[in-house]
């Protein structure tokens, strides 16, 4: 855009600074007040700098460096850079999960995009929910945004031994309660397995996000894959800050960008990764509040269709280190790209198939084409079943062959509270052909459906050589996470699923590739049960627990509250 069509004037903060009334000037005196003048603000696009950063949030620990380096961005690009703190959430320490707030960073990114005088925003996060409920604000604002990812961190090493956060961590827990590692080892590992700022390594929710941003089109090119202490990272946050100051004057927003088909890019770009299955859940909800229905069904259709491309933990071999300098998402998307809607927008304001265009990858063990793929299918499937009458997942390529057709007895417990006080008795009666069976653990039970589904391998089987079993509950796991676990049961036991009339010693089957999970047990029984259940009583009686209690929705229309899906027009405040 030429200098002589950037029209102050058009600017959405002009209605903040550029008339000549009281009020106006109250905006600008104030603004005088903290040190800034008129060359600062006056005829210049103000940027939003939404920063997530927290001492109680690792994955963010360097944000307070990048927002620097955002700023000079938008210095050097003309704009008038401020930064508003928004709630972080930090997967490890927040309690009982950050997915029972994501919904909470939704509602406080919206309203802080529409009630400041912003003419565009950069949204700063990268740890799990952060992605997701940022974007989601962003969606239902419609203000012209860019995400930074906050970048993965760098690969640990223990010995002669590559570490992955969170894999890792469960594999050497199950070595250690059966015995195998002593407790020299085990703190040897926890002083080296997050080695550096940024987020987990492994192909774990956070990375899985950042692509989806990044095949969305809400992000720089390659922006997705860098790690977060590298000087390319620093250099990404320069360039984002830049950029923001183009979308100020230039656009597009968000309701430009995400469509149907760009969803639908997010959603393979998932899939031929790899990606968590809490990006099933996420994704369901950013599309939700652009007004699309995308369902648990279309998931399972893409990931039949798309091959697995990326050669990454927890279902594969190498770490995110290794796939940025393989070549990264944008040598990921070109080599995927004729599954992809190509002629989609991004916020570069090029096609998603002009910004891949010429990315190279460089190691194909990373990195696979789709004429050598690691296998022809995605293996996430989407199970139903009269124990899952609206759906559930699994993420079989993370799981023991042996176990995708299985029938055994349920060992139930009704709570993780109760589950970790008797997981480990040695009278559990519980085998390795048992079904493990977690309720309370979904989008109400949790509340907030915390990654719980990993459930652990009782002692007495770890210290028998076990080291996966069938594990069903209505919770979801970590992108890091892997197994033969059944997530994300809907409707939850919570809200009255038939998960929670299942018994101990109830026959349960799973069957991946016929997409069944069969509770066999006879329908006067269930209908028995059904009439002796009940609910239990809401939890909270203020704050924002209660407004969760009464509006949250279940884990197959993306745990997003009801009022806020679908499409609405930009309510701009009134200036007063």
């Amino acid at each position: 855009m030429s200098d002589s069509a950037k029209d102050p004037a058009k600017l959405r903060s002009a209605r903040w600074f550029a008339p000549d009334d009281l009020r106006s000037f109250g905006h600008r005196s104030r603004l005088k007040g903290m040190g800034f003048d008129d060359a600062d603000f006056r005829e210049k696009p103000v940027i939003g700098i939404l920063n997530t950063w927290s001492d109680l949030n690792t994955c963010h620990s360097h944000f307070k460096e990048r927002v620097d380096e955002i700023r000079r961005g938008i210095f050097q690009a003309g704009g008038f850079p401020v930064e508003i703190p928004v709630l972080s959430l930090g997967e490890m320490l927040m309690k009982p999960t950050t997915m029972f707030y994501r919904n909470l960073l939704s509602m406080e990114t919206e309203e802080v995009l529409r009630c400041h005088p912003l003419d565009a925003a950069i949204l700063m996060g990268g740890c799990d929910k952060t992605v997701p409920a940022m974007l989601m604000g962003a969606i239902s604002a419609d203000l012209p945004v860019i995400f930074f990812p906050a970048g993965p961190m760098l690969k640990g090493n223990w010995r002669n031994v590559t570490l992955g956060s969170g894999s890792d961590a469960w594999k050497y827990w199950n070595e250690r309660c059966a015995g195998n590692l002593c407790d020299r080892d085990w703190w040897e590992i926890e002083n080296c397995i997050a080695r550096s700022a940024g987020t987990c390594m492994t192909m774990g929710t956070a990375s899985t996000m950042a692509a989806a941003a990044e095949a969305l089109g809400m992000t720089l090119p390659g922006a997705s894959s860098v790690p977060a202490v590298l000087a390319e990272h620093s250099r990404l946050a320069v360039a984002t800050g830049r950029h923001a100051v183009s979308l100020a004057w230039e656009g597009p927003c968000p309701s430009q960008i995400v469509t149907r088909e760009s969803i639908e890019n997010a959603v393979r770009t998932v899939l031929a990764l790899g990606g968590s299955t809490n990006a099933i859940v996420h994704l369901i909800a950013i599309a939700g509040r652009a007004g699309i229905t995308l369902s648990l069904d279309r998931f399972d259709e893409l990931s039949a269709q798309t091959p697995l491309l990326a050669n990454l933990r927890p279902s594969g071999e190498y770490l995110m280190e290794d796939f940025y300098h393989a070549g990264g998402l944008r040598a990921f998307l070109a080599q995927l790209l004729p599954l992809l809607h190509g002629d989609c927008l991004t916020i570069n304001r090029c096609s998603l198939a002009a910004q891949v265009r010429g990315a190279e990858v460089i190691d194909r063990a990373v990195i696979r084409t789709l004429d050598a793929p690691l296998r022809g299918d995605a293996g996430t499937y989407v199970l139903r079943g009269n124990l899952a009458p609206d759906g559930c997942v699994i993420k079989a390529i993370a799981a023991e062959p042996r176990l995708l057709k299985h029938l055994g007895p349920a060992v139930v417990f009704d709570s993780y509270s109760e589950m970790k006080s008797k997981i480990d008795d040695p009278n559990l009666d519980v085998t390795p052909e048992s079904v493990l069976v977690l309720r309370s653990a979904g989008p109400l039970g949790g509340p907030g459906m915390p990654e719980w589904g990993m459930l652990p391998i009782p002692r007495k089987l770890l210290e028998a050589g076990v080291r996966d079993m069938v594990r069903i509950s209505d919770a979801r796991m970590s992108g890091t996470s892997y197994g033969a676990c059944v997530l994300h049961v809907s409707p939850e036991s919570w809200a009255g699923g038939p998960l929670a009339l299942v018994e101990n010693g109830d026959l349960i089957e799973l069957d991946v590739f016929a997409r069944r999970l069969r509770w066999h047990v006879a329908e006067d029984e269930a209908e028995q049960r059904r009439q002796r259940y009940q609910r239990p009583i809401a939890r909270f009686e203020r704050g924002y627990g209660k407004l969760y209690e009464a509006h949250i929705q279940q884990a197959d229309q993306g745990c997003d509250f009801d009022f806020l899906r679908g499409r609405t027009l930009r309510l701009e405040p009134e200036i007063h």
